[in-house]
């Protein structure tokens, strides 16, 4: 039913103007659309990032996006702490930490959060 869908990432957020400075200034999201000062859609290459205000912002523990930058991490990585983005580091069973990148495998992921504290992620093999 879903299978052949697009499926868009949805993240809260208190502050709409501060979420459009980060999204669009830091990671470089072009907006698509706009809802009356309440929700911001973007387009990241084939697939939309939806950002909206809720009073439930910055409470998800877990992941909210995820990027697919292939072999291009470490350059990723690089251009967003440049832009002052600071990389979060975990202690996860089977992976490596080599500077912001967590490494299992073949398989490269590198978490950081936005200003309501989403936690975001760039992934590469």
């Amino acid at each position: 039913m879903l299978g052949n869908r697009e499926a868009v990432a949805t993240i809260a957020v208190k502050n709409l103007a501060a979420a459009r400075k980060f999204y669009e200034n830091t990671l470089g999201l072009k907006p698509v659309h706009e809802e009356d000062g309440e929700a911001v859609s973007y387009k990241s290459g084939n697939s939309r990032v939806l950002v909206y205000k809720s009073q439930y912002a910055g409470t998800n523990k877990a992941t909210a996006a995820s990027w697919s930058v292939g072999d291009d991490i470490e350059d990723v990585i690089q251009a967003l702490s440049a832009k002052g983005v600071r990389f979060e580091h975990y202690d996860m069973p089977g992976t490596t930490v080599r500077g912001d990148v967590h490494v299992a495998g073949a398989v490269k992921v590198a978490w950081f959060k936005d200003p309501d504290g989403n936690i975001l992620n760039l992934f590469g093999e």
